[in-house]
Order: C-alpha cells, then sequence, then structure tokens
C-alpha cells in the first residue's frame, strides 16, 4: 500500500504504530515555509512554492494510503495579493501550470475540488479550474481542497450574505438561524469539519484559515519549513494525533 521511496519516508515500525480506525477524516494543512526554504538556498521564492507543490502531491498520496479523505490545503489567502507583485505573478504562473497538468497536481485517484472567491483569479485559472474539477469528479479516492483566494473571515461573510438572501425572501425567519444553517453554506459544506491542522515553518497561528470548521480541530506545529516536510513527519502528526483525548468540550 505504501509505495513511498522518498528518503524521509517513515519506518515499518512506525507506519505499524497508527491506528487505522482513529485517522482524521480531514486535514488542513497550512503550506508555510517556502519562501524561507528558498531564501536559505539563494534560490528564489517561486522556487519554494514549486518544491511545496511537489510536497503536496507526495502528502496528499500518503495521506490517502492511510485512510485519510479529505485534505484542505491553503494555497492562496486572501491576504496574499499584499505580496510583491512578482511573487503573486509567479504563484498564479504555477498554479496555471498545476492545473493544466492534472496528474502532477495531485495523482491519479484524487478528487480536486477549488474553495475560495474565484472572481479575482483570472479567466484562464477560471477555465481550468473548471476542467479539473469534472475532470476528477468521478474518481473515488481522497478529496484535495485547494484553498485559493480563501479567507476564513471571507468565508463566513459569504455565508451570511447567503442567509440574509434567505431572510429577504421570506424562506428564513431570524429566530430559526442555526449554526448548521451556516455550515451548510461555506464551501466545505459536504464534508466533516477539520479534525486536524497541521502548519509547519514556526508559526504558531492559523493565519484566516478553516476558523469556522476548526472549533474543535487539534493542532500540530513544527519547524520545519513546508517543502522539507516529509511522509514521516505527516506520519508523527497523525500519531500526535491519535494520543490525544478529544472531548468536543464536554
Amino acid at each position: 500500500m505504501f509505495k513511498f521511496f522518498d528518503k524521509f519516508r517513515p519506518s515499518k515500525q512506525l507506519l505499524k504504530e497508527i491506528d487505522p480506525n482513529n485517522v482524521p477524516k480531514h486535514v488542513g494543512i497550512i503550506m508555510d515555509g517556502n519562501g524561507r526554504w528558498a531564501k536559505k538556498r539563494g534560490l528564489p521564492r517561486s522556487a519554494g512554492h514549486r518544491a511545496g507543490a511537489q510536497v503536496l502531491r507526495r502528502i496528499t498520496e500518503f495521506a490517502e494510503g492511510i485512510g485519510v479523505k479529505y485534505i484542505t490545503a491553503y494555497a492562496f489567502s486572501t491576504e496574499n495579493w499584499k505580496r510583491p507583485k512578482a511573487e503573486v505573478d509567479a504563484l498564479m504562473d504555477l498554479l496555471l501550470e498545476y492545473l493544466k497538468d492534472k496528474e502532477q497536481l495531485a495523482g491519479k485517484r484524487v478528487i480536486i475540488r477549488v474553495i475560495g472567491d474565484r472572481s479575482a483569479l483570472s479567466d484562464e485559472i477560471n477555465r481550468e479550474i473548471d476542467v479539473v474539477e469534472e475532470y476528477t469528479r468521478g474518481r473515488e479516492g481522497l478529496t484535495l481542497y485547494l484553498a485559493i483566494n480563501y479567507g476564513g473571515r471571507q468565508e463566513i461573510v459569504q455565508a451570511m450574505k447567503k442567509l440574509s438572501e434567505g431572510i429577504r425572501e421570506g424562506s428564513v425567519a431570524p429566530e430559526d438561524l442555526t449554526e448548521d444553517m451556516i455550515s451548510e453554506r461555506i464551501y466545505t459544506d459536504e464534508v466533516p469539519d477539520v479534525d486536524l491542522i497541521i502548519r509547519p515553518s514556526g508559526e504558531l497561528r492559523l493565519s484566516n484559515f478553516l476558523l469556522w470548521q476548526s472549533a474543535y480541530s487539534e493542532f500540530w506545529f513544527s519547524d520545519i519549513n513546508w517543502p522539507d516536510f516529509s511522509n514521516r513527519d505527516f506520519t508523527r502528526a497523525i500519531l500526535d494525533y491519535q494520543n490525544r483525548n478529544r472531548r468536543f468540550g464536554a
């Protein structure tokens, strides 16, 4: 089942420690540290983003192999437009390149969905997103949600706008509003809330990622820059998750 031969692969003993009955269904990943990884090597930041994209495919395939059903990967935030234009342009070019190379993006079994505000993306990128989503729709593997021009606050605002429309039209009564009504109107409405959020690179914050879905998430932080993140690191995050007592406020 585990056909991974990178030098950072987990040992067979480490893999045996995973409880297949307690694997998180939904994992969120904040792919942080690409720029720092590149800077340490005297490379342009775009090289770090390219290396990070390759790691995402490897981790996605590995995650499916151990039973993860959904991954949401923070690819480009609503705040990332503030970065230098050259870096933003390079990120968009890389995104377009990977969307066009569907197998390179996430493998042959993975279903791909894009969440976020697509209105700011180019027509070409939006066309390729539609093509990729339709191309992978009938697959039976893990579902990879790519969060592009995504922000947790923006997601909640758009959900409330949808609810406001219902109130204005009379199909929703304000006194009947529930949490489920909001959950049904966010981008990830078809999947369970995120069980585990992984953030490498040494930062200890959510950065506007999956704010609604992470109410009872477990967090796993490390100092590893994302391009150096290995299957072994992912395995350790899973094992750490399995050793926690999730009480959901009880």
